[in-house]
């Protein structure tokens, strides 16, 4: 069971952060803050394995700065931030600081729980509504950790190159023949691709291809 503390300085976001986590089998919320530093002395009882941080918990330090902090002292415990911001400064600070993951405050549930489920495999999660640029994704895996941004960016050209054409109903013969390549290579670039964006069928790659403005109809 992995005990959660949720950081924000607003009261009905902690509660349903609550609900939300305490639903998911495996998870448990055990303690609430509202600043900054009550968040550090709170992670200091030693029971608490992932903090969900907001960035901006105003009077004090910011999220990132306890973020920071966190992770000098107990860098067992997992951050993941929860924000409004957007903008990649943000991301790539929080990274840089010792989160290990990133969800919009703007975005669904489900960012917020595949995320939990994500981090705690030893990977990175930054949700998928966060456009990242190819220099901040250098920055963000620049220490070899095992890095997934859960996007297409994890795919390799030619994974790039193979994914629409599956998407839109080329068979393996025909998306062969277009990228002169043979039928063996498009099937191992295709179990690839499932593999790294965590896709169960052809109907998630499609859904995720159109999401991702990657193909149009």
């Amino acid at each position: 069971m992995y005990n959660v503390l949720i950081a924000d300085d607003h009261a009905v976001v902690r509660s349903g952060l609550k609900f939300l986590i305490d639903q998911m089998p495996g998870y448990q919320v055990v303690a609430e803050a509202a600043t900054g530093n009550d968040v550090f002395i709170r992670v200091g009882h030693g029971d608490i394995d992932i903090v969900v941080m907001d960035l901006s918990m105003p009077p004090g330090e910011n999220g990132l700065l306890t973020t920071k902090r966190i992770q000098a002292q107990y860098p067992e415990i997992l951050i993941l931030i929860l924000s409004m911001h957007g903008e990649e400064e943000y991301v790539d600070k929080s990274i840089e600081y010792g989160a290990v993951g990133y969800v919009l405050k703007s975005s669904p549930d489900s960012e917020i729980t595949n995320a939990l489920k994500t981090i705690v495999t030893g990977k990175h999660y930054v949700d998928e509504n966060v456009i990242l640029l190819k220099s901040d994704i250098k920055e963000i895996t620049a220490d070899g950790s095992n890095t997934n941004l859960w996007g297409h960016n994890a795919l390799s050209k030619r994974e790039r190159e193979v994914m629409p054409l599956v998407a839109i109903g080329y068979s393996n013969k025909e998306v062969a023949a277009k990228l002169n390549i043979s039928t063996k290579t498009v099937e191992a670039h295709k179990a690839s691709i499932m593999r790294k964006l965590d896709l169960n069928s052809h109907v998630d790659l499609v859904r995720y291809a159109i999401h991702h403005k990657m193909i149009e109809f």
